[in-house]
């Protein structure tokens, strides 16, 4: 009974986690990962697994509860005609093309530089989600196919070694480019299965055979934890898809848009101090 009670906090902060990650899922078209990374990095903490092996870990298992949240989140979007499948179709060999550099990095990058993208990257985009306006363009339509391959190929690198399905990233460059949020958003749940799938599939193979890593863990994801969050994540992803579509998302936004310089700030300081 002991035991249990002092488990009891970790599910109970893993249940959560999955919530709110299904929610920006289907909300943002973001597979959750944001939230995701940095609630694994402290449980794990608190569970005694080796600091060399837990971000990575945290990134890996982001990645596996990613892919039924991404899969539902799209589902739900391209049943209501707001995916843009041209889009999503000329992704399909970049982004995994992105995320199979991003394994070959994560196999050997150390888990203090994988902190410091993780703080950098979610610095961006919380500035970005704090300042950004929707006026802002940088062109009235997408690039050509070369462009396209091109973003494909940055996002999927940049989302793997971050954990996250790059709903954030993908959503930037098309709204940048003159299209929709709503369309972003639903296309976003799509680039989440481009890349949580084939990022998985690296993140075990990254892992593979190496010590340290708890109980019940093939390469860089832990089962446990997946079990954990993913029914929760599949609840509550089509939620977020329903407010998505009714919802104005400012206040989402800067309450996100703070959540990541916390969670930038935090990790920058485990650097340092590490």
């Amino acid at each position: 009974m002991t035991e249990f009670v002092d488990i009891a906090p970790m599910i109970a902060a893993l249940a959560v986690a999955g919530a709110v990650a299904g929610l920006l899922a289907g909300l943002f078209g973001i597979g959750g990962g944001a939230i995701l990374v940095p609630v694994f990095f402290q449980v794990f903490g608190l569970l005694g697994v080796d600091e060399a092996v837990r971000m990575h870990l945290s990134v890996g298992t982001s990645l596996a509860v990613i892919v039924p949240t991404s899969v539902r989140s799209f589902v739900s979007h391209r049943a209501r005609g707001a995916v843009d499948m041209h889009l999503l179709r000329s992704y399909a060999l970049a982004v995994p093309a992105g995320v199979l550099v991003a394994a070959l990095v994560f196999a050997s990058i150390s888990s203090g530089g994988l902190r410091m993208v993780f703080a950098v990257l979610a610095l961006l985009v919380g500035l970005k989600l704090l300042f950004g306006r929707q006026s802002w363009r940088l062109a009235d339509d997408l690039p050509g196919r070369g462009g396209r391959f091109a973003a494909g190929a940055v996002i999927g690198f940049l989302s793997t070694l971050m954990g996250i399905g790059g709903g954030v990233l993908n959503n930037t460059f098309m709204t940048l480019c003159g299209r929709p949020i709503h369309q972003a958003v639903a296309t976003s749940a799509g680039v989440g299965v481009l890349i949580s799938v084939p990022g998985l599939a690296g993140a075990i193979w990254a892992g593979w055979a190496v010590p340290g890593l708890p109980f019940v863990s093939t390469g860089y994801v832990n089962w446990i934890a997946v079990a954990i969050i993913i029914p929760v994540t599949l609840a509550a992803a089509p939620i977020g898809v329903r407010a998505a579509h009714r919802l104005g998302k400012r206040q989402l936004e800067l309450a996100f848009g703070l959540f990541m310089l916390v969670v930038s700030a935090r990790f920058m300081a485990s650097v340092v101090a590490g």
